[in-house]
């Protein structure tokens, strides 16, 4: 099992430098990745900056050699899927095959997500990651969809990694369209229940995943070792915001000992 820790780009320290030096710090500490959360308002929180969390992960690439980074996640349907194609093989190529894409449908508290129901956003979200697949392909893609229509657009810059950089399913593990849609694609960083009444994804779901032919499962809390058992392929720590030097000092602790 790998380990990773994930943080919001807000507040003291978490600006691109910054950002760049957390991930030397954790690849140097044993960490095997870091992601950052896709918010433009951390959480809607304007008390402190935000960061562009995509400018953020170039810093992380140059900074970095061995682990791997990527967003968990990107609110698809808040941004163009052709620009999260593009932006995601540059990173790809930066840190020489190293990124992932984690995606939802986005935070209902993000004040830039489209305002919508979330069949709607899932609408997008599905169509969305469809398109970026094709694109990443660099042949000429037509694509005609409810929410997208493209012509014969072609990005000839293609991922290191082959067949894709892999893509991460977030959401609610509840929802039969989030389970559908991790068994569409590479991995599933989802967590359980609503933000009302949060519950801890389990070593069962874990081992449904893997028997449903899911490569990757990323879990967050809970007992690490009890899950590896499990064959979760990555355990994750978020950090909430706080100063940097304590960022740093949390991320200096290396992973659980399992």
């Amino acid at each position: 099992m790998k380990f990773s820790v994930t943080v919001g780009a807000f507040g003291d320290g978490r600006d691109p430098r910054g950002l760049g030096e957390l991930a030397r710090v954790a690849e140097e500490s044993g960490w095997d990745g870091v992601f950052l959360e896709d918010y433009l308002v951390y959480q809607g929180d304007s008390s402190q900056a935000t960061y562009e969390p995509w400018v953020c992960l170039a810093g992380m690439a140059v900074a970095t050699s061995r682990i791997r980074i990527g967003m968990t996640v990107t609110p698809l349907p808040r941004r163009h899927p052709w620009q999260v194609a593009a932006e995601a093989v540059a990173i790809d190529q930066l840190s020489g095959g190293r990124m992932i894409l984690g995606v939802g449908i986005g935070d209902p508290g993000d004040p830039f997500v489209p305002r919508g129901e979330p069949r709607v956003l899932a609408e997008m979200l599905d169509e969305g990651l469809e398109l970026i697949d094709r694109l990443w392909s660099g042949q000429p893609v037509t694509f005609s969809g409810k929410h997208y229509t493209v012509e014969g657009a072609q990005l000839t810059a293609r991922p290191v990694q082959r067949p894709r950089i892999p893509i991460w399913v977030g959401g609610n593990f509840l929802v039969p369209g989030v389970r559908r849609r991790i068994l569409r694609w590479d991995g599933s960083c989802a967590y359980k229940g609503s933000t009302d009444a949060p519950q801890q994804v389990t070593p069962d779901d874990v081992l449904r995943l893997l028997g449903d032919g899911v490569a990757d499962v990323k879990v967050s809390g809970g007992d690490p070792a009890a899950f590896a058992r499990a064959g979760a392929t990555w355990w994750g720590r978020w950090i909430a915001p706080m100063s940097f030097a304590d960022t740093v000092a949390i991320v200096r602790q290396g992973p659980p000992r399992i």
